[in-house]
């Protein structure tokens, strides 16, 4: 576990350093400060491309769960609403600064594949919610994913990684095919090969 701690040190935002009130630091920061979803370009935030990860296939046939989670909304959704279709599941945070690196390319993913080809589901862990979600969603403005929230955070708590980004791979018929933890490049040869397997089924 250190190892893997070491290697996503520069990849990958450890849960445990989530802002523990994201609204109080909003407020009190002056107005041309940076709070947590405008990250500052750097080498290590530019692009997931300097990014680090390791991809676990530890857990390859698990099912895939059906946690209650939400829409931008606050309506219930289950992963068994896209049944039927691969998944890549997308765990992430405004304050992290790899995951919002990750963001354009998933976004692109999402695109580049009709909807009953593969789901790419971005649930954010936001402490708040909506309230910082959709904000940061709109400003963003990406068009082909969504912001998905996990208020009880069941799905950070079921992969336990402890660290963000976290992404999951699934085929079609609801078995993992891997965890993706730490900023990956998803243009990158890696990423369209765990695509590809989701895709063709495995």
């Amino acid at each position: 576990m250190s190892l893997l701690l070491v290697g996503l040190s520069l990849g990958a935002c450890d849960r445990q350093s989530a802002p523990a009130r994201q609204d109080d630091a909003s407020k009190s920061a002056p107005s041309n400060a940076v709070t947590p979803d405008e990250v500052p370009s750097t080498p290590e935030t530019a692009g997931a491309k300097s990014a680090s990860f390791v991809i676990d296939r530890s857990k390859a046939g698990s099912p895939l769960p059906d946690f209650v989670f939400a829409d931008a909304k606050s309506k219930d959704v289950t992963l068994s609403r896209f049944a039927g279709r691969p998944i890549l599941v997308n765990l992430w945070a405004t304050w992290c600064a790899p995951c919002v690196a990750e963001m354009p390319q998933l976004d692109a993913i999402a695109g580049a594949y009709a909807k009953d080809k593969l789901a790419v589901l971005t649930i954010s862990q936001d402490s708040l919610g909506a309230d910082k979600v959709v904000p940061f969603f709109q400003k963003k403005g990406f068009q082909h994913i969504q912001p998905w929230l996990d208020p009880e955070n069941q799905f950070g708590f079921h992969y336990a990684t402890g660290m963000l980004p976290t992404s999951v791979l699934y085929t079609a018929d609801g078995k993992e095919i891997a965890r993706v933890v730490g900023a990956l490049d998803w243009e990158g040869d890696d990423a369209k090969a765990l695509i590809e397997e989701a895709v063709n089924g495995g």
